[in-house]
């Protein structure tokens, strides 16, 4: 679509008065019903994702459509007795519930664990790839089992205007959470979801509308985005490609689409990388839209390297993301908070993180470990400022 064509559509639906929509949709931010395509992709691709014969989604640059070696790393991991405990537990802080209540600063990030963060940006509350689950697992209680609380209970979120899911792993898509979040007083979130999962999203979860004036589940391929309404400036939600996989099942592998997320406000433009491999698409995102203001970058879930590279950075790796898409801030996410998902004990990757952050000499208020529970807040083109609870 033609950028001016774009912004025309852009407007035109922004400019609809909010007494036009009923009550509870205004006070939620109801999105607008516009998906368009971006223009002008600098990469060879088409926008889009492609599919292989049977269905599946590809990635762009790598063939992730089977696990190579499942079996084997598992009986490693059984006769080796992996991962070994962590020799310290995950750092977590009380929730600052006043500063969540009313956020200081343009934009701010509340790390609830894993890849489950609150954000906050002008008014509008954004929770993304939320899981409150005690087990990322199909088969509970079997599987990755959580080793800290939530940073901020279920209970003490805001009133949540938007949600954004990365992929449908069972680390970053949790039913029961979905199910919580679509019943909450004062009317259900906008789903963002990438292209499959808002069939998921029907067959298992009540108040799902993924079609008609009212839809509250919009689901995006690669290069498309959607309007979310806020009080003061609308939100541009772009789905981007990154180079991962999905599955819930033995036989829906890369039925449903993933990826990574950018949330445009007119000052402030945040990424949320969800889970990926360092790829070309890194290089493809940093040349179409890099220069973010702040963005959430994994940092675990990477041993053994030989079974994980193609779909999950390292620490070094994830300095190289953070350098490659040029943002001003950052803080590390996908680490400390379930006990099985990779080799690597939960406390290893703070501190890889920390020898690779020096090594390529980033300063450590620019890309920063945050506790579970903790709070930080940004205005545009400036580094963060600390806003935290007394323990």
């Amino acid at each position: 679509m033609h950028n001016s064509v774009q912004s025309y559509f852009q407007i035109a639906f922004i400019a609809q008065p909010y007494h036009s929509m009923p009550q509870r949709q205004s006070l939620i931010f109801r999105a607008m019903l516009l998906i368009f395509a971006l223009a002008g992709g600098a990469n060879a691709f088409p926008a889009g994702a492609e599919r292989d014969a049977d269905g599946r989604y590809m990635n762009r640059y790598a063939d992730l459509s089977k696990s190579q070696g499942f079996l084997s790393w598992q009986w490693t991991r059984l006769t080796e007795g992996l991962p070994r405990p962590p020799k310290a537990p995950t750092p977590q802080m009380p929730f600052n519930e006043a500063l969540i209540r009313q956020p200081q600063g343009l934009a701010q990030v509340t790390w609830i664990g894993h890849s489950s963060v609150l954000y906050q940006i002008d008014g509008v509350n954004l929770l993304l790839d939320p899981v409150y689950a005690e087990y990322a697992s199909p088969l509970p209680p079997l599987g990755p089992k959580r080793a800290q609380p939530p940073g901020i209970p279920f209970e003490s979120l805001p009133h949540i205007d938007g949600v954004l899911i990365s992929h449908n792993h069972y680390d970053h898509l949790d039913l029961d959470s979905v199910r919580r979040l679509m019943q909450q007083p004062g009317g259900s979130p906008v789903f963002f979801v990438p292209s499959g999962v808002d069939q998921w999203f029907n067959d298992n979860v009540a108040g799902a509308q993924t079609a008609g004036e009212h839809r509250n589940v919009i689901a995006l391929d690669w290069d498309e985005s959607a309007i979310l309404a806020g009080k003061q400036q609308a939100l541009t939600m772009r789905f981007l490609a990154v180079q991962h996989w999905s599955a819930r099942s033995l036989s829906d592998r890369n039925k449903t689409l993933w990826g990574s997320w950018v949330v445009e406000h007119p000052r402030f433009r945040f990424w949320f990388a969800g889970d990926l491999a360092y790829s070309p698409d890194i290089e493809d995102i940093a040349r179409q839209h890099g220069g973010f203001d702040l963005a959430a970058i994994p940092i675990g879930v990477y041993d053994p390297r030989w079974f994980m590279k193609r779909a999950h950075v390292d620490p070094a790796e994830a300095t190289q993301v953070f350098r490659t898409i040029r943002a001003r801030n950052a803080f590390a996410i996908h680490w400390g908070t379930f006990d099985g998902l990779s080799d690597e004990s939960l406390d290893e990757p703070p501190i890889a993180f920390e020898r690779a952050r020096q090594e390529a000499a980033i300063p450590a208020d620019a890309f920063r470990l945050l506790r579970i529970g903790e709070t930080r807040s940004y205005n545009p083109v400036s580094r963060s400022t600390a806003t935290q609870a007394k323990p």
